[in-house]
């Protein structure tokens, strides 16, 4: 019998969490699900990650509603995910904020990533007829913006390339609390298939320097207390590493993609098998990991089809 694509076949509804990890910061968490952050000011709140529908977007909306009744001024999108951003137009902020790379990379790839992700992990979409469309930013930045919530200061950086070239943190010095969008995982697979696996470590050393108290991190528990930071920064590394160096060893001797499939599985099943999504991002995980080591620096575009091609090469 055949493996089912990618998560289609996962129709099990995860229990969501809302938990506090500052004053006045919240990490919504799903079991291994997209996650989202709540920042809360003086006079306006910050939603850290839309969902990928508006109906998902709600939960999150419900959520802010048991802590505050302030408005929702502003959207913070870490990258240009289609489960990431296209719940946004729920939130009806005046502000919705992506880097210039993340920006160019709707753009470029937008419409291709929707239809992509629509067809990996179904579930995630509930209620996509909602979606107007793609999701722009109102505003942009280069390297880092600062954002004022009434004394409250936010600062949003781009901090180097890893889950894609746009990625951004969000940082709230006050707290040192740090929202990571999936630079950083824990318990969760990395989605590597628009990475940049050679930056990616340098990124996470840079988010350490920032000696965060406690990290919202893309999927998994919201992580608490500095000793937790440091395991999810650490396994979150080792994850890369696993997936990268047995990937590039066969490119480098002129091995095969399924070569390369079958030495990530002997270095990363043992330690990371039961890791949420983990068969989901393992096959484009290594088409990335191989392509880089191949010279392929700026990630190839996912469409349905290329999808289907490679999961079916890999699953035989």
């Amino acid at each position: 019998m055949a493996k089912a694509f990618a998560s289609a076949g996962d129709l099990t509804e995860k229990k969501t969490s809302f938990t506090e990890i500052g004053d006045g910061l919240y990490a919504f968490t799903a079991e291994g699900d997209p996650n989202s952050g709540v920042i809360i000011g003086d006079d306006g709140v910050m939603v850290v990650e839309a969902q990928a529908t508006p109906r998902l977007a709600r939960k999150v909306i419900d959520c802010v509603r048991e802590v505050t009744d302030k408005p929702i001024t502003h959207l913070v999108l870490t990258h240009y995910h289609a489960v990431r951003v296209l719940g946004a137009s729920a939130y009806g902020a005046p502000q919705v904020i992506m880097s210039d790379a993340a920006r160019g990379m709707v753009a470029e790839r937008g419409k291709e990533d929707w239809d992509s992700e629509f067809a990996r992990f179904p579930r995630l979409f509930q209620g996509h007829e909602e979606i107007p469309g793609l999701t722009w930013p109102t505003t942009t930045f280069s390297d880092s913006m600062t954002i004022y919530l009434g004394k409250r200061r936010v600062e949003i950086m781009h901090l180097g390339r890893a889950h894609t070239a746009g990625d951004a943190v969000v940082w709230v010095p006050d707290a040192e609390v740090m929202f990571t969008g999936d630079i950083v995982e824990y318990r969760s697979a990395c989605y590597c298939g628009d990475g940049h696996f050679a930056d990616w470590g340098e990124t996470l050393s840079n988010i350490a320097a920032f000696d965060p108290v406690a990290i919202a991190p893309g999927r998994g528990d919201a992580l608490q207390g500095r000793e937790m930071v440091a395991k999810a920064l650490a396994s979150t590394a080792d994850f890369l590493e696993s997936t990268y160096r047995p990937a590039a060893r066969v490119a480098a001797r002129g091995g095969t993609l399924k070569e390369a499939w079958n030495a990530v599985r002997a270095e990363c099943d043992p330690k990371f098998s039961d890791y949420a999504i983990y068969e989901h991002c393992l096959p484009f995980n290594v088409s990335r990991a191989y392509d880089e080591a191949m010279g392929i620096d700026t990630p190839r575009v996912w469409t349905a089809e290329r999808d289907r091609q490679m999961w079916d090469a890999l699953q035989e």
